[in-house]
């Protein structure tokens, strides 16, 4: 309680600095995107920096990775949730008090996750985390939007990646410097900070504006679209959980899928028919947008549920620590800063379908280059995908989103970027529990086969047993059914290892499919930025 009158003394601080802040000069919009960066910096490094601390979180815990992969889903669902309902809020209540109070949300959830004395706290905490998220994003892409006209949005979008691209790049390398040398409660407690910081420039820079059309809000859509999510990916990721003896087929995850789907009927029914929906799934006819949407989803699934692939890989099999695991990822998001504002200016002035085609393409090939990891995979060769990942990110986020909000009536804008994210979100909870389950599944499968092909009377087996053998006796000093013994359990570790990294390459060449597929509908879309741009001056010119 005692922390209650210093957020008080903040609010008020704050609100007395705005009044000073000159918001109608030319400048406002450049240190309001300046502003949006900062919560936009601290949601995304939330979900980047958990990855690496996920080996030492599940080993202090004592949870397989069917378990904490709810501390990636609890955020990206709750996140998922909350968007549609930031949108709302941001129209009825004003959106710099609903971004200010997204990043109170965040900053609090992050203190509970960094005391979270077991995982189900922690995935509770990581719902209050996402709940903050929610509000952050998609009310601050429509903050940026509204702000500037469309001749700018594309480079101003570019610009806003830069945030996210340095979450990328130095939210690993933070979080395994800190897993390494303290503990991992503190790659959420350093948000705490930042959030501060955050809320002191929401105060002080924006200018509040509320939608006088707001609507009424839609329960019935919140409650059943809240029903449906989790269920749903629950169902996916406990189908073939260790604490799930009757896999697909058992009752709960029939009466689960059963729920989701009952769930999923009332919302789009009441979504199609409301007045006032909660979100206005309308806004899909509009065709850019529409087509925007699919890509959106089907890349979200290979992207976003990926992520978490490579931190466990460097760690678990290649026998990274946290903080190498990091740097790998430190390229990554420079790249993606430089790329991203480029992207954007020439979606400014050419087609931006080719930036976003190229990047698809990058990208898929890059899950591709994945596919093929062992335990002897160099290091070169990982940063190699990693430097072209960063590439197609940063020239596929900003056109494809500035393209899919081109053409949309301004009072529909936070509508259109909260549904944006939510359908970015979901894909990527369902690409978490999608490739969740099919590494599980693979492992089992590929531990199978490696144990049926052991032959103890073939040569092959003796020459590799005697090898070993000889290792265990001259670094071990064991002899007789003691080094017999070391010796078997050494090529079990090796073959349950060997299996482990077959499944995380079957996972990135799920993910490489995913991608490949997300291509094809963006040569649907209608580059009509490019259009608009130039015809502008010759209507000028003419007059």
């Amino acid at each position: 309680m005692h922390r209650l009158p210093g957020i008080k003394h903040l609010i008020s601080f704050v609100r007395s600095q705005n009044a000073s802040f000159d918001t109608t000069s030319p400048g406002y919009k450049w240190w309001l995107l300046l502003n949006v960066m900062i919560g936009t910096f601290m949601a995304v490094l939330d979900a980047t920096i958990v990855n690496v601390g996920l080996p030492k979180i599940m080993a202090s815990f004592g949870v397989g990775l069917d378990k904490i992969e709810w501390v990636l889903t609890a955020y990206m669902l709750s996140l998922a949730v909350m968007l549609p309902t930031s949108a709302w809020l941001a129209d009825r209540f004003g959106y710099k008090r609903v971004y200010f109070l997204g990043l109170l949300l965040f900053t609090f959830g992050s203190f509970l996750c960094g005391i979270s004395p077991t995982e189900d706290m922690l995935i509770a905490a990581r719902v209050v985390q996402g709940l903050g998220a929610g509000c952050l994003m998609p009310v601050g892409m429509a903050i940026i939007t509204r702000e500037f006209p469309p001749e700018k949005r594309g480079i101003a979008l570019g610009f806003w990646s830069i945030a996210s691209a340095a979450s990328v790049s130095f939210g690993p390398l933070i979080g395994g410097y800190l897993v390494d040398n303290f503990s991992w409660p503190l790659i959420f407690d350093v948000n705490i900070p930042v959030g501060i910081a955050g809320m002191l420039a929401t105060g002080i820079i924006q200018k509040e504006y509320r939608n006088k059309k707001h609507r009424s809000f839609d329960m019935i859509g919140f409650i059943s679209v809240s029903i449906f999510l989790p269920v749903l990916l629950y169902a996916l990721t406990e189908g073939n959980a260790a604490t799930n003896s009757g896999g697909w087929h058992s009752a709960q995850i029939t009466i689960c899928f059963a729920i989701a789907t009952l769930a999923f009927i009332v919302f789009i029914i009441r979504e199609l028919t409301a007045s006032e929906p909660l979100i206005d799934l309308r806004i899909l006819k509009n065709y850019n947008f529409g087509i925007t949407a699919l890509v959106t989803f089907i890349f979200g699934i290979g992207m976003f549920g990926s992520t978490f692939l490579i931190p466990i890989y460097l760690q678990n099999a290649l026998g990274y620590t946290a903080i190498q695991a990091g740097m790998v990822f430190l390229p990554l998001g420079l790249i993606q800063g430089i790329a991203a504002p480029l992207a954007g200016i020439a979606a400014d002035r050419i087609n931006a379908k080719i930036p976003i085609i190229v990047g698809g393409l990058l990208l898929t090939f890059s899950f591709y280059l994945n596919s093929s990891m062992s335990f002897m995979t160099e290091h070169s060769y990982i940063m190699i995908s990693l430097y072209l990942r960063g590439l197609a990110m940063g020239i596929m986020f900003g056109p494809l989103t500035a393209l899919g909000l081109y053409g949309i009536p301004r009072e529909k804008m936070a509508q259109a970027s909260g549904l944006s994210n939510v359908i970015r979100q979901v894909g990527g909870s369902f690409g978490v529990a999608i490739l969740s389950t099919v590494l599980t599944t693979r492992v089992i499968f590929h531990s199978q086969v490696y144990g049926e092909a052991l032959q103890p009377n073939s040569p092959m087996y003796q020459t590799v047993m005697q090898h070993i053998g000889g290792y265990v006796s001259t670094a071990l000093g064991s002899v007789g059914s003691v080094a017999d013994g070391q010796s078997r359990a050494i090529l079990m570790s090796n073959l349950s290892k060997q299996a482990f990294i077959q499944g995380v390459d079957d996972d990135f060449l799920l993910a490489a499919v995913f991608s490949i597929v997300s291509i094809i509908p963006v040569f649907l879309l209608k580059g009509r930025r490019k259009k608009s741009i130039v015809q502008e001056p010759k209507i000028h010119v003419q007059e």
